[in-house]
């Protein structure tokens, strides 16, 4: 009798759009916050040069001394690099402003596309979510996170070019899931930015729902001041301002997400006890 059960891996989730100023980092460090107050223990993966989900997080990147280039160009063992932050069950394996230069590093290092996953895949067994946070481009930074991911969650503005750029972004992930990982999925499009007030928001969720149907996320995050002010308190929004329309919100989406992925578990232990009776 052969058994087909592995042991609970925790899932991978890049979030990216190479359009700017999406919310892509703002959802990255409140998600990972939400899913840890939701007692999922989470890591969150600095993958933008820019270094805000670090310091969004309350560490001041030009203390770091290594972080996740050091990963990537010189070999360090991610595990020792971790840093716990100040939300609960929340861990972050930082940025800095050297890895501008990986990329160009990258180039000539063998199976360039699989760096991630030989460094950071088997961190998956440590915790339930890892999230990890891109740079605003298709570089390799990003090709690495979809090769390294389970899903991947993209961030949308409810404004005029909402759309824009996003067909190519679905293309490279199609790119991806044909040649570097099959396994990839879209885990849901994202609709931020929202304001009620304006007739323009409500046209783009209509638009993108149409579009995308099924793919998009139940949850909006709606455009507030609270999710503006948090970073430069260095503070998530659940710490910042618990009350808040952005902390209940990204409350709502990680919810959202663990119901989801209870539901994808479950339906994938019955057809493990299935495989393991024999039948």
């Amino acid at each position: 009798m052969k058994s087909n059960i592995k042991l609970k891996m925790g899932k991978i989730i890049t979030i990216a759009n190479q359009k700017g100023g999406v919310g892509k980092t703002t959802t990255a460090i409140n998600l990972a916050a939400c899913l840890g107050v939701l007692d999922k223990k989470t890591l969150l993966i600095d993958a933008d040069p820019q270094a805000n989900a670090t310091s969004g997080v309350g560490l001041e990147p030009r203390k770091i001394n290594n972080g996740i280039y050091d990963c990537i160009i010189n070999g360090a063992n991610p595990k020792d690099l971790i840093l716990r932050t100040k939300s609960l069950n929340l861990d972050i394996l930082p940025s800095h402003i050297d890895l501008v230069g990986a990329e160009i590093e990258m180039i000539n290092l063998e199976d360039r596309e699989f760096v991630f996953q030989k460094m950071f895949k088997h961190l998956s067994d440590q915790y339930d979510y890892i999230l990890i946070d891109c740079s605003p481009s298709l570089g390799l930074l990003t090709l690495n996170s979809l090769t390294l991911s389970d899903s991947v969650i993209i961030p949308v503005q409810c404004e005029y070019f909402a759309l824009e750029g996003l067909g190519k972004l679905l293309n490279t992930i199609k790119i991806v899931q044909s040649r570097l990982n099959k396994s990839l999925d879209i885990e849901g499009i994202l609709l931020t930015m929202y304001d009620t007030r304006l007739r323009l928001s409500n046209q783009v969720v209509e638009e993108v729902k149409i579009h995308f149907q099924q793919l998009v996320f139940d949850t909006i995050i709606h455009r507030n001041t609270r999710l503006g002010e948090a970073p430069s308190h260095g503070e998530t929004i659940i710490m910042h301002d618990a009350s808040s329309k952005g902390a209940v919100n990204y409350l709502n989406l990680a919810k959202e997400l663990i119901k989801k992925n209870q539901t994808q578990s479950s339906t994938n232990e019955v057809e493990n006890n299935i495989e393991v009776n024999g039948f």
